[in-house]
């Protein structure tokens, strides 16, 4: 009879996950349609695009409302996309997925109770992190920083995929969310004198520097407060912002092919006419055509070297602050390595407060979460002499980190290349081209969440790539 009990609720859990996931998939194809067109998410109220008539409670129930209408509008019986149900679903599973692995698992349902659930040869009750092992109530603040990371992620890809850009909205708030969900659930379970369930090793559910890492709090905080100047010096117009006339080099780039097109378009009839292609412009200064795809057109820029420089210049206060921050921190709290002698006579060794070594380990995830794209976009960049990663890609990791920690960001950004490879193949097999350019955000999200899942499996092959420090227990 218990078991039954369990078994029902944990289905309505089940149940209000999928729920609020669908509510956050209709959130999401709000965003997706307003963002680009720079329009309000939160005014005019959902209407029909083709007769602008203001919806009801009954067209807005997410994936049921479409079912119910049957894809048209009530008032002008206008087509609706299929892609809005497709979209709240498709969140509405993930959430699923997510809440049923970390809170679900093992089945309690299952009697004799056991620590496992092995099914398939794989034990899915260690797919759950250490810190979902309380219970929800012990670690909601948590699970919602990733539940609306994953909703932000699912903006982005869609965005991204179809307008080759990352609105900045999409990927500030989480890591908005990150820092008030972190740092003040830290803060709460100290007061309270509790603590939250980590990996062995760890102190919270993301990597942070520990109660010995001053070094590393001084190099987090001091590095934020470098973002911070380079942002003032740019809004002050100390130091110039990258990118900044590639509007004009665009529209003149465009109206040169326009006009190099109406001069060597053939006369009618004139069948001896050279071919505009035989004289088309070549090399980096080539005028794109006038039908290319934003991406087509962006790669086209010719001083994207010159550009990177500029945001060197931007980065510099952040990178310095950061060793000045690390040096102060060890500095003025004493010795961060157990029985080494305090660098300020008369100084006590303190440990780090668990609030302060979250606040670092969500500040360090995302610096290091944006750094290492930012590093590759300016590296490549150099390289190749185009743009190698767009400034999106880089806000869009930083929140990644700010949510999962700086480990798990760092992975999804290199599974993203092979994400991505296996898209540009089943592109290559199913149309037989592949495109000049991709958008990556796509790529990252989908590697993002593959991460989140699939973080026992990655620690199983770490321990057979690096033997010598297995076990690998990420946090």
């Amino acid at each position: 009879m218990l078991d039954r009990i369990e078994f029902w609720f944990l289905l309505v859990q089940l149940i209000f996950a999928g729920a609020f996931g669908a509510c956050v998939g209709s959130l999401v194809n709000v965003l997706v349609y307003r963002l680009p067109l720079g329009l309000s998410v939160v005014t005019p109220p959902s209407r029909c695009p083709s007769c602008q008539t203001v919806l009801t409670w009954r067209e807005n129930i997410p994936i049921f409302g479409w079912l119910l209408l049957r894809g048209r509008c009530r008032f002008c019986k206008a087509s609706i996309s299929p892609e809005y149900p497709i979209v709240e679903a498709a969140v509405a599973l993930v959430f699923v997925v997510v809440y049923f692995f970390w809170y679900c698992v093992p089945f309690p349902w299952v009697w004799p109770p056991s620590s496992s659930a092995v099914f398939l040869g794989i034990d899915w009750a260690k797919i759950s992190p250490e810190w979902a092992s309380q219970g929800f109530s012990a670690s909601w603040p948590v699970f919602v920083v990733l539940m609306v990371l994953l909703g932000s992620l699912a903006a982005v890809l869609i965005v991204d995929a179809k307008t080759y850009t990352i609105p900045l909205q999409l990927v500030w708030f989480p890591s908005v969310v990150a820092l008030l969900g972190h740092v003040g659930w830290a803060a709460w379970l100290s007061w309270s004198g509790r603590q939250l369930a980590h990996a062995p090793g760890w102190t919270w559910a993301i990597p942070t520097p520990g109660p010995i890492g001053w070094g590393a709090v001084g190099a987090a905080v001091g590095g934020i407060v470098g973002i911070g100047i380079g942002n003032i010096l740019l809004s002050k117009g100390l130091i110039r912002r990258s990118f900044a006339d590639y509007e004009a080099w665009e529209a003149q780039a465009r109206a040169e092919a326009a006009e190099t097109s109406a001069i060597q378009a053939p006369p009618a009839g004139d069948a001896t006419a050279t071919p505009p292609a035989a004289v088309a412009p070549t090399g980096a200064e080539a005028t794109p055509p006038t039908d290319s795809s934003p991406a087509d057109l962006w790669i086209e820029y010719p001083h994207a070297r010159r550009e990177m420089f500029k945001e060197l210049v931007f980065l510099a206060p952040a990178i310095g602050l950061a060793f000045v921050g690390s040096w102060l921190a060890i500095r003025l709290a004493g010795p961060w390595t157990p029985g080494a002698t305090p660098i300020s006579p008369g100084s006590p060794a303190h440990d780090v407060p668990l609030w302060l070594d979250v606040l670092a380990g969500v500040l360090l995830g995302y610096l290091i979460g944006g750094g290492v794209v930012w590093a590759v976009r300016i590296l490549g960049s150099l390289l190749f002499g185009r743009e190698a990663m767009g400034l999106g890609d880089v806000h869009l990791m930083a929140a990644v980190g700010a949510c999962l920690g700086w480990i798990d960001s760092t992975l999804a950004f290199f599974g993203a290349a092979f994400v991505g490879l296996l898209w540009w193949a089943l592109g290559l097999i199913a149309r037989g081209v592949s495109a000049r350019a991709m958008p990556y955000g796509p790529f990252l999200a989908v590697s993002t969440l593959l991460v989140i899942l699939l973080k026992h499996p990655l620690e199983r092959l770490f321990d057979l790539i690096a033997p010598a420090w297995a076990p690998w227990n990420l946090p």
